[in-house]
């Protein structure tokens, strides 16, 4: 058996144990400051918005020999000030060169600009010019989408598990969704349309993930108020620890193929175009991992200990523990000193023929006699004196 697979093995029956509720102070300074530092570098740097969604122009060039950085500063040029422009390598060698803000009236004439540059002629430039029009259509279906799934997903959990749940879900989906975002700014990566789908793609897994802990939690907690042994607390944290490694190896095989996407795909190879929607799965697989376990139930807990019920109940297991620590105190103290005051290291030693003499008298039948010495007589006397040694 592997390794994983041991320590799973153990967390499930409850040998060894990480307190994530108890400890869920840390989790949320942790994820309060990434929020944070998300939030700053959104307001500082913004979103680098494609072309979809600020308008602009895409010119297709045919294989060519001039490189990135040359055919960047062509560009740049060929454009001139205030506009962005992001060149990439094709497969069939040539190259795509994305100019931000031009229109279907100046984008001719850049392209004319371009051509000669390079040392191509214009007609084998390809022009694509999409207007913001586009993008915002775009955005707002997003932001509709985004809005109906908010809903039903509180819906969904308030009706299938409570309200707390459903809370504590839309908690983490909120907190996925502005880890994500706030990497793409503080990274530059373009936000395209296929950012958008890989968001909410994200948040369809993140919720998942959360559910599966859910449906644990509730499984483990069903008739918690008729027992006395544990609190809200410590059974939500049993049921995280024996649905961690299930949550560590779904992530896990998740992440790889987007993890392929990204820095072999976007990283070695150098399609750029996969990063678009390779960086969202992948910063909110991570983020959604991490927010199902360290927030989600933690909250829930949280929440929970503040009913009367959960309240009441922790007053009774502590209790149950006062009473049994308090007895084992007094048991062990009777141990060390006998309530009579006498030491049993210096006691007298008690002689073992009269204790066996004891012993014989508890032990004899009734109408049996003892004789002279002690010895029983019986009408075959058996056992008179001492043996002689050999029997003949």
């Amino acid at each position: 058996m592997s390794r994983l697979g041991t320590i799973g093995h153990r967390l499930h029956r409850g040998e060894v144990s990480v307190d994530f509720v108890g400890k869920r102070k840390y989790w949320y300074g942790f994820s309060i400051l990434v929020t944070i530092v998300a939030i700053i570098g959104l307001a500082v740097n913004g979103l680098n918005k494609s072309i979809e969604f600020s308008g602009g122009a895409v010119f297709t060039t045919p294989s060519t020999s001039i490189s990135i950085p040359d055919a960047q500063h062509k560009a740049e040029s060929a454009a001139g000030s205030g506009h962005d422009v992001i060149v990439q390598k094709l497969g069939t060698g040539g190259l795509r060169i994305q100019i931000s803000h031009l229109d279907e009236s100046t984008a001719p004439s850049v392209q004319q600009k371009l051509a000669g540059d390079m040392g191509m002629q214009a007609n084998s430039i390809n022009p694509q010019v999409v207007g913001p029009s586009w993008g915002a259509e775009i955005t707002n279906k997003a932001e509709l989408g985004l809005g109906i799934f908010m809903v039903l997903v509180v819906v969904y959990l308030a009706v299938a598990f409570e309200w707390r749940m459903a809370l504590a879900a839309l908690v983490a989906l909120i907190h996925d969704i502005t880890i994500t975002v706030g990497v793409y700014s503080i990274v530059g990566f373009e936000v395209s349309p296929g950012t958008v789908m890989g968001l909410l793609t994200i948040l369809g897994y993140s919720l998942y993930d959360t559910v599966v802990v859910f449906d644990g939690l509730k499984e483990t907690t069903k008739g918690i108020t008729a027992q006395n042994r544990y609190t809200y607390s410590e059974l939500a944290n049993r049921s995280l620890n024996q649905t961690l490694v299930r949550s560590i190896n779904t992530s896990v095989v998740a992440l790889l193929p987007v993890g392929a996407l990204l820095f072999v795909g976007g990283g070695m190879l150098g399609a750029g175009m996969l990063n678009d929607i390779a960086l969202a799965l992948f910063v909110g697989l991570t983020a959604g991992a991490y927010s199902s376990i360290f927030i989600a139930t933690p909250i829930v807990a949280g929440l929970k200990e503040r009913t009367p019920e959960m309240t009441a109940l922790r007053k009774r297991v502590l209790a149950k523990r006062a009473v049994a620590a308090a007895k084992g105190e007094q048991e062990l103290q009777d141990t060390e000193f006998p309530k009579d005051g006498t030491d049993e290291a210096d006691a007298e030693p008690v002689d073992a023929g009269a204790a066996a003499a004891t012993a014989g008298i508890g032990g004899q039948r009734g109408g049996h006699h003892r004789g002279a010495g002690g010895q029983p007589t019986s009408p075959r006397n058996r056992g008179r004196g001492r043996p002689s040694g050999k029997r003949r």
